[in-house]
């Protein structure tokens, strides 16, 4: 994990509860920096330029695309896992954008507080829902 030392050091437990009282918003602003840098690594050898490198990159980390996503991974998802979503999905959005429904919003925040989540407390775990992502 790229979190540092301290964290890594946490017993399994003990790191599910300090994961467990880090607000939604903030998973969720982790997630899309996580799902980001993995986009860009995934693209990083199939582009030839870097002009194409970022418009394969914004073509798949954009709300309604991580909506999409969510959707994806959904049948997939532990109680656990879906219980981050629903809790992440049912938050207020943080601003109006006029060009993405609310709903559509909510299901990306989602999306990036299950990525966040998953970051901080298996990363095995998160490997095998960004492969998910990746065959779609």
């Amino acid at each position: 994990m790229l979190f540092g030392q301290t964290f890594k050091a946490l017993s399994e437990q003990d790191r599910l509860r300090q994961v467990k009282e880090i607000p939604l918003r903030s998973l969720a602003h982790l997630g899309d920096a996580v799902f980001e840098l993995f986009e860009r690594e995934r693209e990083l050898l199939a582009s030839v330029t870097v002009k194409k490198l970022h418009e394969q990159v914004v073509s798949r980390v954009n709300s309604k695309e991580q909506a999409r996503l969510l959707e994806v991974l959904k049948p997939n998802l532990t109680d656990d896992e879906l219980d981050i979503v629903r809790r992440a999905r049912n938050l207020k959005p943080a601003g109006f954008r006029r060009n993405v429904e609310q709903s559509v919003m909510r299901q990306a925040t989602a999306f990036e507080a299950l990525i966040g989540y998953r970051f901080l407390t298996d990363e095995n775990r998160l490997k095998s829902l960004l492969d998910l992502t990746d065959s779609t």
